[in-house]
């Protein structure tokens, strides 16, 4: 699963991407090409579990992240940079709150009105692809009118009418059915979105990026369906990526964080994407899994490996609290806290499984 960042020029979405992956990139000039990089899912419950198995190893969740040139109707029509947004699956969208003389421009800072350039912007791609698949629908159904293209006739009809009334297709209600229907076109308004504020260094902090949505008067966007907000300062995150924990953590204690506005956007992009993590724990390793949301016991075996979903018998399930309540696997059986679970199980965020298996 990857998520795209996309953005405005000097918003600093490629100092984002840096500072969230690591990565190395040099100045990509006139070129399309994304930046891929990977970022680890911050995890308390993780770490905690670690704490209590004290393992060799303790894997996280990743994200990979994927940061394209700069957004605007010209980069749009260019085959290779719809190529790389296309290909993502959920978007943050970069937008710039902070002042600085020697950071070009345009304008006045307005998160607000760049939220809906951009918008607009991804709303006249997806409507320039579906006339043109309308238009050879046409010519298909006067040969041949089957139940398949009539039904994407009318699903592309009424994602047309939604984006003429500027409506993304990320709002648009569809079944299952559809949305696999459409799946192939990999429209860009129906990729869920984060915004992402990037504000100013300030004393208040803490504060301002709690209330930052507010302030730039984003949250009607944000609270649309498939959409949210966070808000992060780029040049408090450059300082803290070159510290190490203990510094970082009196760093961030000044500006009164307890945790950087980088956790924050790495937890809600994973959460966008629609993903949860179930966790395995022994002495050797201590790891977090990645399934969808609605994940069935068998299917998150199958995360792990093939032949676990295939072989499935059971699943050894303790939610993550509680095993660190009962302080040990032996101690939660006894309680009664550790139980079974069949294949049909719904795996819950946080759930600590072990797989049995006839493999």
């Amino acid at each position: 699963m990857k998520t795209g960042i996309i953005g405005l020029p000097q918003v600093g979405k490629t100092s984002l991407f840096k500072i969230l992956t690591k990565a190395k990139v040099e100045d990509r000039g006139y070129s399309r090409e994304a930046h891929l990089g990977i970022a680890k899912v911050p995890d308390d419950r993780l770490d905690n579990l670690a704490v209590l198995y004290n393992p060799k190893r303790t894997i996280h969740a990743t994200v990979e992240y994927a940061d394209v040139a700069a957004i605007g109707q010209e980069a749009l029509k260019e085959t290779s940079f719809l190529t790389n947004l296309r290909n993502v699956d959920a978007l943050i969208h970069v937008l710039r709150a902070f002042e600085d003389e020697s950071i070009p421009h345009v304008g006045e800072i307005d998160p607000l009105r760049d939220i809906k350039n951009v918008e607009f912007d991804l709303m006249v791609s997806d409507l320039t692809q579906i006339e043109k698949r309308l238009e050879r629908l046409q010519k298909d159904l006067k040969k041949m009118r089957t139940p398949d293209l009539e039904k994407e006739n009318a699903l592309l009809l009424r994602a047309k009418e939604a984006l003429e009334q500027e409506k993304p297709l990320r709002e648009l209600e569809m079944s299952a059915e559809e949305k696999k229907l459409i799946r192939g076109f990999m429209f860009l308004s129906q990729k869920p979105i984060l915004y992402a504020l990037n504000l100013s260094e300030s004393t208040t902090l803490g504060t301002d990026l709690e209330t930052a949505a507010a302030k730039y008067k984003i949250e009607d966007p944000a609270s649309r369906p498939n959409a949210g907000a966070t808000a992060f300062c780029g040049k408090v995150e450059a300082e803290l990526a070159e510290m190490d924990d203990e510094e970082a953590a009196e760093f961030l204690g000044s500006y009164g964080l307890t945790e950087s506005g980088l956790r924050r956007l790495i937890r809600k992009s994973y959460e966008l994407l629609g993903l949860i993590s179930f966790f395995t724990v022994g002495e050797d390793e201590c790891r977090a899994w990645t399934v969808p949301v609605n994940s069935r016991a068998q299917e998150a075996a199958g995360a792990i490996h093939s032949d676990l979903e295939k072989h499935f018998i059971r699943a050894e399930t303790i939610h993550w609290d509680t095993l660190l309540t009962a302080g040990s696997e032996a101690a939660a059986r006894s309680l009664g806290t550790l139980r079974l679970e069949g294949k049909d199980y719904q795996v819950q965020d946080g759930d600590v499984m072990h797989i049995r298996h006839s493999g």
